[in-house]
């Protein structure tokens, strides 16, 4: 369950240094804003951050933006990084609905899906981050061959992205509906906090591996 509501998250988020800022925001930028010409690599719906504050730890050479749209979420995400803070790492607060608005085409590498919010209800389809609605917004940002990773412990919501990836345009690199004991897949993988929880209790964990036309 996400965390809602704590008091002063959005003023302590708006003082920090390693929150990108509207100001700041605008496509084609990042480059500059990280100070260097690595790669970068994004996280859609990031947490608490643990996934990606993990990923720039393992990798220097590569820039990472975690995109959380709850002050009270990525509120944790920056105390965390303040105790033990990484180069290679910024936090956007944001919808991911104006991700275009944020990065431009060709300026990112690689998008992160992880445990996204399933939208149960059929009317709000759209909503959902696998969706070939956001595929194209995705595909608006990517790199020509860049690649969306997205995993989840929602059986049906893996089916539904499954579904919309040949309607897209995409290609199915690989997946697994058990990450875990796919030892190809698994291999250097790094948890994300509801990973350690679902897996812990038995849920298997899906993902999959997709390229962009």
């Amino acid at each position: 369950m996400r965390l809602k509501n704590i008091a002063g998250s959005r003023e302590f988020i708006a003082d920090s240094i390693y929150v990108v800022h509207d100001e700041t925001l605008k496509a084609g930028k990042w480059n500059s804003i990280f100070n260097n010409d690595h790669e970068i690599h994004i996280e859609i719906g990031m947490g608490k951050g643990k996934f990606i504050t993990e990923m720039a730890h393992l990798h220097p050479e590569i820039n990472y933006v975690g995109i959380e749209k709850y002050s009270s979420v990525l509120l944790r995400a920056v105390q965390k990084m303040e105790e033990d803070p990484v180069s290679n790492l910024l936090f956007v607060r944001m919808d991911a609905e104006s991700i275009e608005e944020v990065f431009e085409e060709n300026e990112v590498e690689k998008i992160y899906l992880n445990f996204s919010d399933p939208w149960p209800k059929d009317r709000h389809a759209k909503r959902r981050l696998p969706s070939r609605e956001f595929l194209k917004r995705y595909e608006g940002i990517l790199k020509k061959g860049g690649l969306v990773e997205f995993k989840t412990d929602n059986r049906p919501l893996f089916d539904f992205a499954l579904e919309e990836v040949e309607p897209a345009g995409w290609e199915m690199v690989e997946y697994t509906y058990d990450l875990h004991h796919n030892a190809k897949m698994c291999e250097n993988n790094v948890m994300t906090e509801y990973e350690v929880k679902f897996s812990s209790i038995g849920n298997p964990i899906c993902k999959y591996i997709i390229k962009r036309p």
